[in-house]
């Protein structure tokens, strides 16, 4: 059944898009043509393996069975991914004229994520110079390098003794010294045995040493640094204070002494690594507990939970968070407090004049949050539209700013302003909101009549109109076998024929029966209808593709149906590239006749009309055996020219040959002795029809393939060459596969 109706479905696309994409094969000449190559059914069986390799375990079978089961990525749709919530800033989205988001109070601790995941390039490298008051000890190695009336190298590592030892000189004692004392007791010990030279000292390779990170640590314990690490380089290497530990007293600690505190808000805040104090052997990193913490949600450059250090107030609270976003509104803040430890308190304020009031800026507790709203979405603004030089949205004075006041912002009236305007309000009553509306002689309210030039309010809206039917020019195209082809203007309510005779009438070579009539909102429609069509048959075929994938027994199945699902795929996707072309089949006449007649049609903006040359060509295009193009001959009917083309192959659908009239439609041919008239839905005896000839010059005779009896794989190669070769007479551009 669903075979049945997936070839229903095709079927009856390609008849859709053979009517959609038809024109006149005169324009065959004169636009050239890409030759496609069809995907052939041998091609595709070339990839299906003649024999699967032999497995012995039948749990492998099974596994590649459920792997080749699980859903294709063709087969899923392509969707572009939305831009997540932080990639647009809150200025982006007022900017944009959008709705702010509500607060969000989803805000982490301050300055944790600096030690998540950190890379081992933050640890200082040993091969960087050393400054002055890098303190040697043991393991450091020593280079020195003496020239002058003497020459000599040495490379000395620091024993565990902190001595080292130097020929001549002897041992010395180094453990403690920095770098650049070093440097002058070397000196100094040289001088003692040798005069008249230059000497250079520098470190070679730098000691390992141990400290410690304790307290309220990630990760507390022993670390094995560089000599030249810091206390940021080693709680990097530690992972950092817990979200128990304080970021804003890092307490360094030698030989049971407090050294040094650090504040690393300083650091993130500031870039102030000033008190970052370098390490020595068996130094104790201490973080205590966390301190006070207070939030800060909303309109604010950084939103998150800070630790407090002392008596914090307010406005130092905002200052940590980055300061006040341009959208912030400082007319409403809103504090939460937890009193006692027993239960929350709301209180509102402000946040004008802060630095100068000292009330509002009052100091901050364990467990506030402050919340800083937006601005709100209300702009003492009206909306002037229709006929004026510079529509769009004008501040105002709510109850000063006078209609005149507007018009001359706007830029003033158009020429082709009428004298009419309307003013729309909305006003808020206590049963909800009434609009009302007022006309306005414009003409009167710029000429300061008080009737007229009215006070507005915010939210008004002013549309100035322009004179009935107003549209400077409308443009219709006429090409082909006229006297005077070109692009021509017409007025409202023109008709073709009109246009017709202002071209000045038909060429002698003109060949009406072909005439070519395009117009823009048609080919829309027509556009719609190719891409509800393509889609319709995209989740038609995928989604039975993908179950027929997903319900495979075998390998050899499983290939094969895969090698199916993509053919499928590839040819929807040629489906969604056809474009229409907009044509109206119109059947043109004398002009004479033409006038008043039902295709005498009305011109719109944009329309085109193509008449060509007489073609006195028939193509016969699909399942024959020779496929071409012959001379056309009125003793012939569709069978002589069908004959001529080799006669039908096994499998043409030859109960269902139709051809493509040069003026546009189709019809389906028939040799016996009824015949079914598609346009009066009626069945007539041949011959007693409309007196259209069956086949006329530039007609294109199509005999279809019978799709219900052939597999998939032939089934697309067979409508990929009926597509083609239809393009071919249609004289329009398809890439299919």
């Amino acid at each position: 059944m669903r075979k049945t109706s997936l070839c229903f479905h095709i079927c009856f696309l390609s008849m859709i898009l053979l009517c959609i994409i038809s024109g006149s094969s005169a324009w065959a000449q004169q636009i050239e043509l890409v030759p496609v190559t069809p995907f052939s059914p041998q091609q595709a069986v070339d990839q299906i393996p003649a024999k699967a390799k032999p497995v012995t375990q039948p749990n492998e079978i099974l596994q590649k069975l459920e792997q080749a089961r699980q859903p294709q990525e063709l087969v899923q749709p392509v969707t572009k991914p939305k831009p997540s919530a932080e990639t647009v800033s809150r200025f982006e989205q007022f900017i944009a004229g959008e709705t702010l988001p509500a607060i969000s109070t989803n805000i982490k601790q301050f300055g944790y994520d600096l030690f998540k995941d950190a890379s081992p390039a933050f640890v200082p490298s040993a091969n960087v110079p050393v400054g002055p008051d890098y303190v040697v000890g043991p393991g450091d190695e020593i280079k020195i390098t003496v020239w002058g009336k003497i020459e000599g190298a040495w490379h000395v590592t620091i024993d565990r003794d902190g001595n080292i030892s130097i020929p001549k000189v002897g041992i010395l004692g180094v453990t403690g010294l920095t770098f650049n004392q070093l440097k002058g007791l070397l000196h100094k010990e040289l001088s003692r045995y040798y005069t008249g030279f230059e000497m250079n000292v520098s470190m070679g390779a730098l000691r390992t040493m141990r400290v410690y990170v304790v307290g309220n640590a990630q990760n507390p314990g022993a670390y094995t640094v560089s000599a030249l690490s810091t206390i940021v380089n080693a709680l990097l290497q530690s992972g950092g204070p817990s979200k128990t530990g304080t970021m804003r007293d890092i307490q360094l600690k030698r030989n049971g002494q407090t050294v040094g505190h650090f504040d690393l808000y300083d650091f993130l805040l500031k870039g102030d690594k000033s008190k970052d104090a370098r390490l020595l052997p068996e130094d104790v990193i201490f973080i205590p507990s966390v301190g006070p913490l207070a939030g800060i949600a909303g309109n604010v450059k950084n939103p998150a939970i800070y630790e407090l250090s002392g008596e914090t107030k307010l406005l130092d609270l905002i200052h940590m968070a980055g300061g006040l976003m341009s959208v912030a509104f400082k007319g409403r803040l809103q504090v939460e407090r937890i009193a006692d430890h027993q239960f929350r308190t709301l209180f509102e304020g402000d946040l004008i004049n802060l630095e100068k009031n000292t009330e509002k800026n009052f100091i901050l507790r364990d467990g506030d949050l402050v919340k800083v709203f937006a601005v709100m979405d209300t702009k003492n603004t009206i909306t002037i539209a229709g006929a004026v030089a510079n529509a769009g949205d004008y501040g105002i004075t709510p109850g000063v700013t006078k209609i005149k006041d507007v018009i001359s912002l706007s830029g003033g009236l158009l020429y082709f302003t009428s004298n009419e305007a309307e003013l729309t309000r909305v006003k808020v009553t206590p049963s909800g909101p009434l609009t009302e509306q007022r006309m306005i002689d414009i003409v009167k309210a710029v000429a300061e009549d008080p009737q007229h030039n009215v006070t507005l309010e915010i939210n008004d809206y002013l549309l100035v109109r322009a004179v009935p039917d107003w549209k400077l020019y409308r443009t219709v195209s006429i090409q082909g076998e006229v006297k005077f082809p070109g692009t021509y203007t017409v007025r409202k309510n023109e008709r073709l024929s009109s246009l017709i005779e202002r071209a000045g009438g038909y060429s002698d070579r003109a060949y009406i029966r072909g005439a070519a009539f395009i117009r823009n909102s048609v080919r829309e429609l027509q556009q719609k209808s190719l891409d509800e069509m393509a889609e319709r048959l995209e989740r038609d075929l995928l989604a039975a593709g993908s179950l027929e994938v997903a319900t495979a027994l075998s390998i050899e199945e499983i290939t094969a149906k895969k090698v199916e699902l993509e053919q499928k795929r590839k040819f929807v996707e040629a489906m969604k590239q056809l474009k229409a072309t907009g044509r109206m089949s119109i059947k043109l006449a004398h002009l004479r006749l033409l006038k008043n007649s039902e295709y005498d049609i009305e011109l719109e903006d944009g329309d085109s009309l193509f008449i060509p040359m007489r073609n006195s060509v028939v193509n016969v295009a699909g399942a024959v055996m020779s496929r071409g193009s012959f001379v056309y001959s009125e003793k012939f009917d569709y069978n002589d020219y069908v004959t001529m083309a080799g006669g039908y192959t096994r499998y043409a659908d030859d109960d269902n040959v139709y051809v493509l009239k040069v003026d546009g439609t189709a019809l389906k041919l028939s040799d016996g002795f009824f015949s079914w008239n598609m346009k009066k839905s009626r069945w007539e005896v041949t011959g007693f029809g409309e007196d259209i000839k069956q086949i006329e010059p530039g007609d294109s005779i199509i005999i279809p393939e019978k799709l219900e009896r052939i597999a998939w794989i032939r089934e697309i190669n067979n409508l990929t060459q009926i597509l083609y070769q239809i393009a071919v007479t249609a004289g329009v551009t398809i890439a299919l596969f």
